[in-house]
């Protein structure tokens, strides 16, 4: 089967605190199932499927587990939209200014990954109860605490102190007294890498079914999660990072070693990864992918409804669309280049991309779309300054993000109306590039400067050559592509800047931004350094401030601060 996440075992109850016998036996009438049917492989693979199946239906338009709504806290993005008003919540965590702990979005995220960690554990559950014949027995497991991981992950990108619940078996006493600090923030990632370590050692190199994790994934997820750990931030007074840990980076180039990435390598082009053309899906980048589908039997599919409000609204094709998440001029101008073809790395944002006279990378052209310039690439669809492409007129600018969205030219078939606008293009988790960025990253750290800057020129070579669908822009449109690689020796400090300023480059709205800069530690310099400059495009920024010791993290929602019994720390600096 291609798509793991389709199936899903309809009418499945969860709660953290029953048991998965009483999960399945409630499905029943009583007595139609014995133990021993109970705990049979079948319906353990029902529990398993169940289990990938919510990190599609679980999310929504307002929590999607891409984490889009929660970058436009970033440099690279506008909330978009109507106006303020139009998800006002998350105007709010833009200019870090009114933020509440009872916002509805900030319990509804929380609320919707511990409601996947408990499917996931209610599958650990039954697979335990499973006798040796089930042959599968071991990979499955492996798989469920790959996914538990990535919950936690996920919410402790967002959160940072957060309940861990790492185990099947909690007892509900044990639920009703759990703490969100009962772990350092240093050992909550080690939580997060024990899991991904026991799934690591038994997961194959390759899945017959696509979605599931393979070693290489396992590898990718590991690096990440360690070069998180690197920047220790464990101070109970502050977010700030304190130290980087020499020992968590040597493990970042330990898990991303090529040996461990046979057959995965980068896509020629990188718009390859943001097709939604079943001939372009799980290609060599992708090391791990949320599956979507259609045409499988269902109404709708199994569709990616989650990014339901980034469309622009086009009149007559895509009517209704939100125009939510619109990339900034400040990430726009990030692509400028030199005379030398180099990123700009303390002047880009001088002035504003001016395709008269300024070289751009080509993955400008590929990432945002700007008027004057066709649509996802067809030219039926110019972009203008109008309230087609900007529904706040011209409030959040006019540009709109080109990974996200499918050419109008598939409706129907890969761009789908249904209560909002969906497709089942895959959603990349984890691709090789970021990969070899983290590589990139700990070599910097360490000191070995050129092995870093061989990886980014790896990407810039990529990058300059990612022009099929752009082959024209410089005779048509009149654009100036120029993306060179580096020559030449850099320090360490020259080099770790280099390595962030490809990150964003490369991963450019794909939502990593805002948690790099708190990873970095680099959040409130870089913030309020951006929201003065950019008041120009978006007038709204006069009133934004990132308050570092705030800012970081969401906030523990008011509601579950109330339902922990007294057991939960509220974060620091507290809204």
């Amino acid at each position: 089967m291609k798509k793991i996440f389709f199936f899903l075992c309809m009418g499945l109850a969860f709660s953290a605190a029953v048991s998965c016998q009483k999960m399945l036996s409630d499905q029943v009438p009583q007595g139609t199932l014995s133990d021993e049917q109970v705990k049979s492989p079948a319906n353990a693979e029902a529990m398993v499927v169940s289990a990938y199946a919510i990190f599609t239906t679980a999310e929504d338009i307002n929590s999607s587990f891409s984490m889009w709504n929660f970058d436009v806290r970033s440099d690279d993005a506008y909330k978009g939209g109507s106006g303020v008003g139009d998800g006002d919540v998350f105007h709010q965590l833009e200019m870090q200014q009114g933020v509440l702990t009872t916002n509805w979005n900030i319990n509804d995220i929380w609320v919707r990954l511990y409601n996947s960690l408990s499917r996931v554990n209610s599958a650990i559950a039954l697979l335990n109860e499973c006798d040796d014949s089930f042959t599968m027995k071991e990979q499955r497991l492996a798989e469920m605490k790959f996914l538990r991981a990535y919950g936690h992950f996920l919410l402790k990108r967002l959160f940072k102190h957060i309940p861990f619940v790492d185990r099947y078996d909690f007892t509900y006493e044990e639920y009703q007294n759990m703490s969100n600090t009962l772990y350092s923030n240093d050992e909550g990632w080690q939580v997060i890498i024990n899991d991904i370590k026991d799934a690591f050692d038994v997961l194959p190199k390759v899945q017959a079914d696509k979605g599931r994790p393979t070693k290489a994934a396992a590898a990718a997820f590991l690096a990440k999660v360690y070069l998180y750990k690197a920047y220790h931030q464990d101070d109970e007074k502050t977010n700030e990072v304190t130290s980087i840990e020499v020992s968590d980076l040597e493990k970042v180039i330990e898990y991303t070693d090529p040996k461990y990435y046979a057959g995965y390598g980068l896509e020629e082009d990188i718009h390859n990864n943001f097709r939604p053309e079943t001939e372009y899906e799980n290609g060599k980048e992708s090391l791990w992918a949320i599956q979507y589908s259609i045409n499988d039997g269902s109404t709708y599919g199994n569709l990616n409804w989650s990014y339901g409000l980034i469309v622009p609204n086009i009149t007559g094709v895509t009517d209704g669309g939100c125009d939510f998440y619109k990339p900034s001029q400040n990430l726009v101008n990030a692509f400028r280049t030199g005379a030398d073809g180099l990123p700009l790395l303390d002047t880009f944002n001088s002035k504003d991309y001016d395709k008269a006279t300024d070289n751009a990378d080509p993955r400008l052209f590929l990432t945002v779309g700007m008027p004057g310039f066709p649509y996802m690439f067809n030219r039926n669809y110019m972009m203008e300054q109008t309230t087609v492409w900007s529904r706040s007129g011209g409030n959040y600018g006019y540009y709109v993000t080109l990974k996200h969205n499918v050419d109008p030219a598939l409706l129907g078939k890969y761009l789908i109306k249904g209560s909002y606008w969906a497709s089942p293009m895959n959603r990349i988790v984890f691709r090789y590039a970021d990969v070899l960025l983290e590589r990139a990253e700990a070599y910097a750290q360490l000191g070995e400067c050129d092995k870093a800057i061989d990886l980014v020129n790896e990407i810039r070579r990529r990058a300059a050559s990612s022009t099929q669908m752009i082959s024209d822009y410089p005779a048509r449109y009149g654009v100036k592509f120029f993306a060179a690689q580096y020559k030449g020796t850099y320090d360490k400090a020259t080099t770790i800047k280099i390595v962030k300023m490809e990150r964003r480059l490369e991963l450019a709205m794909e939502s990593e931004r805002f948690f790099d800069l708190v990873r970095w530690g680099d959040a409130a310099t870089v913030l309020n350094k951006y929201y003065p400059e950019e008041i120009d495009n978006c007038s709204f920024y006069s009133e934004a401030h990132f308050t570092a010791n705030q800012g970081e993290y969401l906030p523990i929602p008011a509601s579950q601060m109330a339902a922990s019994n007294g057991h939960y720390t509220q974060n620091v600096g507290a809204w």
